[in-house]
């Protein structure tokens, strides 16, 4: 089972100060290079999925799910939020009618680690404003 591990890995994160498109531990990061930074330490490279430029507000101007586009393809098909398990990855929708725009790492089954904006890489309670927000859970390793 992975997701222990995951969860290890992304634990050695926190405390790295939030920088949007930042992926190096412990100098910056954004939810998207955490993702990223775990999932070097975990398969000792980079995911196999470019992460082109993108602005503080891509999703709010995206045509496009391209947050659930790339899990999909890096993670294969979603898990149900009911069968959600640590380590694995949640997606978050801010609001209906926007892209999916943020990610972070179930730790348990009421928190999660992710990188605030603002702030730094965190773990955070799992509240209902939050989990009324996730639109996916992908897993590491299904498709391995």
């Amino acid at each position: 089972m992975m997701g222990p591990r995951v969860v290890a890995l992304a634990e050695g994160w926190i405390g790295t100060p939030y920088r949007h498109q930042g992926a190096t531990k412990g100098v910056a990061c954004d939810c998207i290079g955490l993702i990223r930074g775990v999932w070097c330490e975990l398969y000792g490279c980079e995911p196999p999925l470019a992460v082109p430029p993108y602005a503080p507000d891509w999703a709010e101007r995206a045509d496009e799910e391209r947050l659930l586009k790339a899990a999909l393809a890096l993670f294969g098909a979603p898990v149900p939020v009911s069968d959600m398990q640590a380590g694995d990855v949640l997606l978050f929708r801010w609001q209906a009618g926007c892209a999916a725009k943020h990610a972070g790492i179930l730790a348990d089954a009421t928190s999660f680690i992710h990188a605030y904006e603002q702030a730094a890489v965190t773990r955070s309670t799992l509240v209902a404003a939050w989990r009324r927000r996730i639109v996916a859970v992908h897993r590491f390793g299904v498709g391995d």
